[in-house]
């Protein structure tokens, strides 16, 4: 169940992208931008694209990760 529920956070946001200052809110506040920011600097974040000074993740790569650290 948490897999289907997780796989309808991309489904339903805007985007294929998330910008890390939205993470919170993309995940319901599972994981903050502060917390993801530091899964990225010991490299076991999701991968991200960076433009600008800007951080970003795919919709799709970002619930991957999240479904990776979840329990059911």
């Amino acid at each position: 169940m948490a897999r289907e529920t997780l796989k309808e956070l991309a489904e339903r946001w805007p985007s294929a992208f998330v910008a890390r200052s939205e993470v919170g809110r993309f995940s319901g506040g599972l994981v903050s931008p502060k917390s993801l920011a530091n899964h990225d600097s010991e490299g076991t974040g999701p991968e991200r694209i960076k433009c600008g000074g800007r951080v970003a993740y795919r919709a799709v790569d970002l619930v991957a990760w999240l479904q990776e650290r979840c329990e059911a």
